[in-house]
């Protein structure tokens, strides 16, 4: 047993009845015991911290519990984390241009891949090359080749990656530098890579495809179409041509609403008008009426072109008695005539009112199978070519040796009654060639305006919203072609049936005598 060290004799027992004979505490009286030993130990206060700017406190969640809603219970802060699929960064480039021409990317560094001074260096290779591309229609869009580069640079710049970016430019250039030079807006040549491929899978869509009268007759306008829309579908009465022309009497002069007497001579600055349609545009919050051809307001212009004085009839009677409506022949054993043409006119202003001065036709197959100047008939001369629509000048024009009786017996051989015309706005067509027929498919009526009748959608517009094409480029010096807008016309039928569109002949009544 370990001895007794009497450590706690000096403490006394704190059992106050101990009967332990060997106890270790002492019995002895309180106040015969010594004084406890204290220690002295010195304590010193630490340093006071620095002030330190309070903590953001973090929002409580909505589906936190009664627990960690406490003020004294703070939930960390959750991770922030990606949510869907990954996506490329968004990298839109402007218009922006130095002042030599080359187109400037506004983007912001931080969402392009590649970097900007790169890209911008790419930018003008395309653009030097779309310049050289475009050097003879240039004068016609002289914006043409920034606005492509800078579309084309957004191209190549979507389908390819960092590491890919620049051998994929070298290889677009290499392409526009293989493109035939264009000479017009509308040539096959003009855009980028992808509107060039994707305007030749359509063309090669369109021209695979042959058109059948089974495909047509669905689209056929009905009598009572006609009716609303202004064809012609019953000759007048009377032997017709017996007055070919108004020359020395007086009417309305159809572009400044003034009587004239008419006359092929005199002075070229007789009339003040404006030859450009009537739109409304926005200006300051307000819509303002303005014309197409100066942009001046309606109510504060008397006109911006001097001109020669014309005028135009539309009445049946009286276009009758300028030259004689008449059918197409009946179908013969004799001469094959065409299933289905398209057709298209270009007109003049002459002592007679609107005459056709050019005739285009062609077949399901897109061939040409008449183009053919028109001679004014005896006794008629003409006022105005209007150029800038009809393409045709005075020297062209003199190159006509066949009057229209002579010219629609020619298309004796090619149409007949049962031929399926195909045109835009094939009305006023068959009005100037003096023409009653019944199967007319017209893509003014096929592709209704929005705002309903009386307007009619542009055969230009459609042709570039459907076609994905360019038509009546040219300028005032060569106007129009009739045979380029046959043909159009002809295309969007097949983009009407390609596009499963209905084929239903309710139409919107009432049409304008606008053909473009």
């Amino acid at each position: 047993m370990l001895p007794v060290a009497g450590l706690f004799h000096s403490l006394a027992c704190p059992d106050g009845h101990c009967n332990r004979a060997p106890c270790l505490f002492s019995h002895r009286k309180p106040e015969d015991l010594p004084p406890p030993v204290t220690l002295a130990i010195p304590v010193t206060e630490p340093p006071k911290p620095l002030a330190q700017p309070p903590k953001r406190q973090i929002a409580q969640t909505p589906n936190s519990n009664a627990a960690s809603s406490s003020p004294a219970v703070r939930e960390p802060p959750r991770k922030l984390q990606r949510v869907g699929t990954a996506q490329r960064p968004v990298a839109v480039p402007t218009t922006s241009q130095t002042t030599n021409g080359v187109p400037v990317l506004r983007i912001n560094a931080a969402q392009s891949l590649v970097p900007i001074p790169v890209r911008q260096t790419m930018l003008k290779t395309l653009y030097d090359h779309f310049v050289i591309l475009y050097s003879s229609v240039s004068s016609l869009s002289p914006s043409l080749a920034a606005d492509h580069a800078l579309k084309q640079e957004d191209e190549v710049y979507k389908k390819s990656s960092k590491l890919t970016y620049r051998n994929a430019v070298i290889q677009c250039v290499a392409a526009i530098k293989r493109r035939p030079t264009p000479n017009s807006l509308s040539h096959p040549s003009v855009g980028t890579e992808d509107d060039v491929k994707a305007r030749a899978e359509r063309a090669k869509s369109l021209q695979n495809m042959v058109l059948s009268t089974k495909q047509l007759e669905p689209l056929i306008l009905s009598r009572e179409d006609m009716e609303k829309w202004g064809y012609m579908v019953d000759i007048p009465e009377g032997p017709g041509g017996d007055e070919p022309c108004l020359e020395g009497k007086v009417t309305k002069c159809e572009r400044c609403a003034q009587p004239f007497q008419v006359s092929h001579t005199g002075s070229d600055t007789e009339c003040l008008y404006h030859w450009g349609k009537q739109r409304t545009t926005k200006a300051g919050g307000e819509k303002i009426r303005t014309y197409t051809c100066c942009s001046r307001p309606v109510a504060e212009s008397e006109g911006c072109v001097h001109g020669r004085h014309v005028f135009y009839e539309s009445a049946p009677q009286t276009l009758h008695s300028r030259h004689a409506f008449s059918t197409l022949r009946p179908p013969s054993p004799s001469v094959k005539a065409l299933d289905i043409a398209a057709m298209d006119c270009e007109m003049v202003y002459t002592t007679g009112g609107l005459r056709v001065a050019r005739v285009s036709v062609i077949d399901n197959k897109d061939k040409s199978v008449f183009d053919e100047l028109i001679r004014m008939d005896d006794d008629v001369h003409i006022i105005d070519y209007i150029t800038r629509f009809s393409g045709i000048t005075e020297e062209n024009h003199s190159k006509a040796t066949l009057p229209l009786s002579s010219i629609r017996k020619s298309l004796d051989s090619i149409i007949n009654s049962e031929t399926i015309l195909v045109g835009h706005a094939l009305d006023n067509d068959l009005r100037t060639m003096r023409m009653v027929h019944h199967k007319c498919v017209d893509t003014a009526i096929l592709f209704p305006h929005p705002a309903g009748a009386p307007y009619r959608r542009a055969l230009k517009d459609l042709v570039r919203e459907k076609l994905g094409r360019l038509i009546q480029t040219g300028d005032a010096s060569t106007g129009h072609s009739s045979a380029e807008d046959a043909a159009a016309s002809l295309d969007l039928v097949r983009w009407h049936i390609l596009n499963n569109k209905s084929t239903s002949n309710s139409k919107p009544p009432i049409p304008s005598t606008s053909k473009t």
